[in-house]
């Protein structure tokens, strides 16, 4: 099978296709013929050599969408459409980047729904995300105000479309000015310019404060979005778009304002198989209209991940295999 397996920190040029033997089933585990998987920042990172838990060499990809190859001794029927995000995926064991995956049962969720290959692919992490950081993590409900901060980012826009959805009013940001308008289609009530210090500008809008924040951007911006939260408001740090992962001279009892809540959402760490359901009737019952970004082949990840880098994708970004 073709599979982009990496074996050493490198430059997205750097990484090439391979022939791999078709892994072997084995009790526990299900054999997935990859039909489609979305592009994620932290494989960017894993690339780069910022995940140090990545034992290498890898077939990264920690998402992906296809078919049942081999059931092996699971309750699933060869030919079911199935999707399978984290939990070690492409990171503990060889992941999507591949032809072929052979994944744990109990990793590996039904599709009941008709979308095609490019749309499913391109929902679970993003949408997942975005969903159960809004919906379970911050119980997000209409008549809220909600930041989201790095709001052209895939995950960014997912949660604008989810967010209004239920007619919550949404302030997203941009580091862009050339992106202030895909914002405003996409549904945002404002758009700000963002330099990593927002406070003064969304308290003139907002003189209370902000009830819920979604952090994309990361430490940078941190203690600039707590400042901004109002009483028994809540912020929810859900990615890291700029930065490092450690923040320098954080003071809980200075940084988090009293009353205010701060928490996080790792959906490798927090999934829940309802929650995915949910997301998906959602979509379905809402027509939300899933943004694509660009649509590789695997002999193109090279490009794919040029174009995670250059920030121009303007929605997620996909690889199909035929």
């Amino acid at each position: 099978m073709k599979a982009i397996i990496l074996e050493r920190a490198c430059t997205a040029e750097e990484l090439t296709v391979k022939n791999a033997p078709i892994p072997e089933v084995k009790s526990g585990w299900v054999l997935i013929k990859i039909k489609a998987f979305g592009i994620n920042r932290s494989e960017l990172f894993t690339r780069e050599g910022f995940s140090p838990s990545v034992k290498l060499p890898r077939i990264i990809g920690i998402e992906c969408v296809g078919e049942i190859a081999d059931p092996s001794d699971s309750d699933f029927s060869k030919g079911e459409k199935v999707v399978s995000l984290m939990g070690g995926l492409g990171r503990e064991f060889d992941g999507s980047y591949a032809e072929y995956a052979l994944i744990p049962s109990n990793q590996i969720y039904r599709i009941d729904h008709n979308l095609d290959w490019v749309r499913l692919a391109a929902i679970p992490e993003m949408y997942y995300t975005a969903y159960a950081s809004l919906f379970d993590t911050m119980m997000l409900q209409k008549g809220d105000t909600l930041l989201i901060r790095g709001g052209t980012s895939s995950v960014g826009l997912a949660a604008l479309q989810l967010a209004k959805s239920i007619g919550v009013s949404v302030i997203s940001t941009t580091r862009s000015k050339n992106k202030v308008e895909l914002l405003k289609r996409h549904g945002a009530d404002y758009v700000l310019l963002d330099e990593n210090k927002l406070q003064p500008e969304i308290l003139s809008l907002y003189p209370n404060g902000i009830n819920k924040i979604l952090e994309l951007i990361g430490t940078v911006t941190l203690k600039d979005s707590l400042s901004m939260l109002a009483d028994k408001g809540t912020l929810c740090m859900a990615g890291i778009l700029g930065g490092e992962w450690v923040i320098d001279q954080f003071e809980p009892m200075i940084d988090i304002p009293s009353g205010r809540y701060f928490t996080q959402f790792d959906s490798g760490v927090n999934f829940k198989e309802e929650l995915l359901k949910d997301l998906f009737q959602h979509i379905i019952d809402n027509q939300i209209e899933v943004p694509i970004g660009k649509i590789f082949t695997l002999d193109e990840i090279s490009e794919a991940h040029k174009m995670m880098e250059s920030n121009r994708a303007e929605g997620k970004i996909v690889v199909v295999n035929p």
